[in-house]
């Protein structure tokens, strides 16, 4: 176990709390030790590892199976030894085709020091992109058992996708959530949404706190417009590590093209990305 068991249940414990205020929070997604340790040093509460973030930085794409269990769990250990905030991970969809193996990857991802994992309903299949009904509340079912045979809290979210896969269909979108939730699930989520109408019904159609995806291709709409459609939990998904993608592609063009060194100038001081690094836990 990477840590003591009473730090893992205090972090449980604040991670569960969270999804209980008012209003929504927000939990960003660093893709390394560093970005852990960056966001760390901010006023937020909680982190969680993001697949595509993890993806990118070893050179392949999102969502196809190409990043195995032990190098995911690996990045969510590093990530969890630069915080003492409580950190959820990005699980895809439990690294196995069988609910058996879901429930596996919940075992280790708490031996890994998580407090909280999300199991989505892809498959990473092209020509099947979201698993059938039935075979989706099995495998969250399974995460949720898991979680429970643990002895301190784990948060299970429970993803439904079909808005990511070209399957915009709503009604079977929040009939997943719900058989989610009866199967157990403690935060529901369906990235993708695309408008304040559709997160307003989900919210509306389900009993537990319901995540939802900022910064992405979807509505704009602000901590205190999610939180008033009835949003408990923000998440940013891969927007960090595309904004730092984004920032390399203009200075490399710029240098390319112009044969200039503008970018420097908005650049993180070396001393003060030193003095981040350095920074304790």
């Amino acid at each position: 176990m990477l840590l003591a068991a009473e730090d893992q249940y205090r972090r449980g414990v604040a991670f569960r709390e969270l999804h209980t205020g008012p209003g929504a929070f927000v939990i960003p997604n660093p893709w390394d030790a560093g970005t852990a340790k960056l966001l760390t040093g901010l006023d937020y509460h909680a982190l969680a590892t993001t697949s595509a973030g993890l993806a990118f930085a070893l050179g392949r794409a999102d969502g196809a199976n190409l990043v195995d269990r032990d190098e995911t769990l690996a990045n969510a250990r590093a990530i969890v030894g630069a915080t003492h905030l409580p950190v959820a991970a990005d699980l895809e969809s439990g690294f196995g085709p069988t609910p058996a193996d879901v429930a596996t990857t919940i075992r280790l991802a708490a031996e890994a020091g998580l407090v909280g994992g999300s199991v989505e309903d892809a498959t990473g299949e092209g020509d099947r992109p979201v698993h059938d009904f039935k075979e989706a509340v099995e495998r969250v079912a399974a995460a949720v058992e898991a979680a429970r045979g643990l002895d301190f809290p784990f948060t299970v979210t429970a993803r439904a996708e079909n808005f990511l896969y070209g399957r915009p269909d709503l009604d079977d979108t929040i009939r997943r959530l719900q058989a989610f939730e009866e199967a157990g699930a403690d935060v529901l989520y369906a990235p993708g949404l695309p408008d304040a109408a559709a997160i307003r019904a989900v919210c509306e159609s389900v009993g537990r706190p319901v995540n939802v995806l900022a910064g992405g291709a979807g509505p704009r709409l602000s901590v205190a417009e999610l939180s008033d459609l009835g949003v408990r939990r923000i998440s940013l998904g891969s927007a960090f590590p595309r904004a730092a993608l984004a920032t390399v592609l203009r200075a490399a063009r710029e240098i390319q093209q112009d044969g200039t060194f503008g970018f420097a100038a908005d650049a993180l001081p070396y001393a003060e990305a030193n003095r981040l690094m350095r920074r304790t836990t």
